[in-house]
């Protein structure tokens, strides 16, 4: 038995199987890779400063009540659990769709971080979590000569 390469790319250009592919790609892309079927897990960009730590989660689209913080032992939680329910007449059959994400992010947090100060915020789409620093952690900066 003989392996053969096919490269779906070059045959549409070729003009070969022209229609193939062309299916191929809508079911694939339409059924397998449709909304429902994807899971999203949103960007998070995490910073530190002298004092303090700082998460920065995209989430456009929720409202501050879809978010969950929770806060075990030193593990920082963020999910989110949201249900949407839409439903249209037309002529004598009901249309119903349902939406449900859901996405969990968890964080180990240092030693140097204060628990009991976090703060969250969240505006125009985006999580904004702010863990102070305990004060024996941190940075102390100074200007160093150099001889």
């Amino acid at each position: 038995m003989t392996l053969v390469k096919f490269n779906a790319d070059q045959k549409r250009k070729n003009g070969l199987m022209p229609g193939f592919t062309d299916v191929f790609d809508s079911i694939f892309n339409d059924t397998f890779l449709s909304d429902r079927m994807v899971s999203r897990v949103p960007a998070v960009n995490v910073s530190e400063t002298g004092t303090s730590y700082q998460i920065e989660l995209a989430a456009p689209g929720l409202k501050k009540e879809d978010f969950k913080l929770k806060l075990e032992r030193d593990v920082l939680s963020i999910s989110v659990e949201q249900t949407q329910q839409d439903q249209q007449q037309e002529r004598n059959f009901t249309k119903r769709e349902f939406s449900y994400t859901s996405f969990v992010r968890s964080f180990t947090l240092p030693e140097s971080a204060d628990e009991n100060g976090i703060e969250a915020k969240y505006e125009e789409g985006i999580l904004r979590i702010s863990i102070p620093k305990h004060e024996d952690a941190k940075m102390a900066s100074r200007q160093i000569e150099i001889s």
